[in-house]
Formats: structure tokens, C-alpha cells, sequence
């Protein structure tokens, strides 16, 4: 009797993990916002292609679903270079940086996506391959120890972090090509990103919805298309248009209200305002409150709100704004 074959454990997500790839920009003036980023790239990349060399290694930084990945790809594709993709908490040991470093092909571009979580060690393993393209691996323990250099194929690394003051200095300054910040963008241009990927989504999304859809984006493209995806299926599943009622409906459904907050955003700043009368409160204290772990309430709640003026981050901790007080007093609207 024959064992039947397992279903991948992905299968469920490739889906959607392919429609995002079919989102992102393959060409530069697909590319919307981060302009001063983008020009600045682009002279390095396109100085690096006049010399028939590679470009110095790259960081970006900024907050979560900006376009680091994006940019990423699309200094790849520049170069016509193979990508190697990887995160900096999968490589927890030599053995893992040795692996991916000796297996690419010369020219790649690897990107290493939060990049803060490399250990001290896998970094000082990383500064001479960044340097002289070489690889010291100790071999043996103890007296018998010894070193082995290795050569390694010429390469470009383009790192990627939310937390860029997590990186040592000596990794930092080995990124000759620049270091970027990508910060929050416009309505305008996630208008410019909603509008696109309705279009390669095959979707007639009236402008009118498109400015509804971005106000509620938070400011992050990432957000602006998974949005947008949500509201198709909203339509799909319940036979309407994506108009301005549909998108109402479908956004009251998923908690999200006409500035973009969820319910975890409202849960926060009512737990800052009744648990601890406004604050100021720790990070860890708010954290256990809210049963969240602090690296992802100062990571993933707190910028946007901050953006908006609801709390302010101090010395003593979190502090609720008036404006966050008067939009918990004037209730939800979606």
C-alpha cells in the first residue's frame, strides 16, 4: 500500500504570498514615494554598471511594509544579478553565514531582511567577507585549532532593519553605498500605489474609493494592498461593486476605522488612558497590560500613533495626547 504524498504546509499562504510578488514594482518609475532614496540608489547602481563593478553594500531602514524589500528586488534586477534572500534571525550560527555565503553565485545581491537580529559573532564573521570578500572559518578546538580562509564570490549586501540603532557601528559602517531611511508616505502616493495594484489585480476601483482606501492605509503600502485585497474579497464573496459602501461595510467588518486604527490600536489607548489615567507608563508595563510583547507594541502599535499625535514617547514612558483623548471620547467612525 502506497503512503500518500503530504500536503505542503504552505499551501494555504503561497497564494497570496505569489500576489504580492505580483504587486511589487519590477521597474523604477513603478516605484512610488522615497524619491530622495530611489535617486540616490539609482547614481550608485548605475556608477557601479558604467565601472563593470559591483555597488558597496547598501542598508535601508524605517518602518515595517515602507519598500525595503522592494527596493531590494529592485536593485537585483538592475544589476541583473541573482537575489539571495534571507533574515537575520535565521542565521544563528557560522555554519548558517558560511552556507549562504560560499553557495552564491558571483555577482548576487543578498539581502538580508532585519538585519539587527544577527548575532555578535555571526557580525564579526560577516566584516571581512563585506571587506575582502573572504570567509575566516576555525576548524577544530583547542590547540589544534585552526583557521582556514576562503575566498568568496563578489557580492552585494543589501541590508534591511526596523530598528536601525540595534546595529553595532563596525556592521554599519561597512555599508559604503549609503544608509537610508524610508519613512511613511502620503495619501497622494498611496493613491498612486492603491490605483496600480487595482490595475494589475484586474479591479475597476473608482476614485472615490481609492482616497477611502488610503486614508485607512496607515500610512504604509504594505497595509494600503492588503487593504485593498480585503475589500475584493469583501465584494466577491458578497456580489457587489467596490464602491464607497462596500468599502465601508467591508472595513467596519475588519475593525478598521476611517483613520486606519484596529481595534488592537483602540485596545491600546484605552488600556493608556482607564489602566493608567494617561500615562506616563513603562513599555513593559503597558505590554503586560495589553498581553503583547514590547517589541511588538513599540514596534507595531505605537509608530502610527505617534504619527497621528495620540501618545507621546518620554523618559518616564507612554503618555496619551489630547488628541488620542478626544478621539476615544468621540467614538469610532468607520
Amino acid at each position: 500500500m502506497s503512503t500518500p504524498t503530504p500536503e505542503p504546509k504552505d499551501k494555504a499562504v503561497a497564494p497570496d504570498l505569489a500576489l504580492d510578488s505580483t504587486l511589487r514594482p519590477n521597474i523604477w518609475d513603478e516605484y512610488v514615494g522615497q524619491g530622495h532614496v530611489k535617486a540616490n540608489v539609482r547614481v550608485a547602481l548605475d556608477a557601479a554598471k558604467k565601472r563593470g563593478d559591483m555597488p558597496e553594500h547598501i542598508l535601508f531602514y524605517g518602518p515595517p511594509g515602507v519598500g525595503k524589500t522592494t527596493l531590494a528586488h529592485l536593485v537585483a534586477l538592475t544589476l541583473d544579478a541573482p537575489l539571495k534572500t534571507t533574515s537575520g534571525v535565521a542565521i544563528e550560527r557560522a555554519g548558517d553565514l558560511a552556507a549562504i555565503l560560499t553557495n552564491l553565485e558571483p555577482g548576487s545581491v543578498l539581502f538580508i531582511d532585519e538585519i539587527h537580529r544577527l548575532g555578535t559573532k555571526i557580525e564579526e564573521l560577516l566584516y571581512p567577507a563585506l571587506e575582502n570578500g573572504s570567509l575566516d572559518i576555525i576548524l577544530g578546538k583547542g590547540p589544534s585549532a585552526r583557521t582556514v580562509e576562503l575566498s568568496l564570490p563578489r557580492f552585494t549586501l543589501v541590508g534591511a532593519t526596523t530598528r536601525v540603532a540595534q546595529i553595532s557601528g563596525p556592521l554599519r559602517s561597512r555599508f559604503g553605498g549609503g544608509t537610508y531611511q524610508l519613512d511613511f508616505y502620503s495619501d497622494e502616493d498611496l493613491r498612486a500605489i492603491i490605483a496600480r495594484s487595482a490595475r494589475v489585480l484586474g479591479l475597476t476601483v473608482p476614485p472615490s474609493v481609492v482616497a477611502m482606501l488610503a486614508g485607512r492605509s496607515r500610512a504604509t503600502p504594505r497595509v494600503a494592498n492588503a487593504l485593498l485585497k480585503r475589500v475584493r474579497d469583501y465584494s466577491e464573496v458578497h456580489e457587489v461593486e467596490m464602491n464607497e459602501e462596500a468599502c465601508n461595510k467591508a472595513c467596519e467588518l475588519f475593525g478598521i476605522d476611517a483613520l486606519g486604527l484596529t481595534k488592537d490600536d483602540r485596545r491600546y489607548l484605552e488600556t493608556l488612558e482607564t489602566g493608567f489615567k494617561g500615562g506616563p507608563a513603562g513599555i513593559r508595563a503597558l505590554a503586560s497590560a495589553l498581553h503583547e510583547d514590547p517589541d511588538t507594541v513599540e514596534n507595531v502599535y505605537e509608530p502610527y500613533l505617534m504619527r497621528l499625535g495620540f501618545i507621546e514617547r518620554g523618559p518616564r514612558g507612554r503618555v496619551l495626547t489630547e488628541k488620542g483623548s478626544s478621539y476615544l471620547r468621540n467614538g469610532v467612525s468607520f
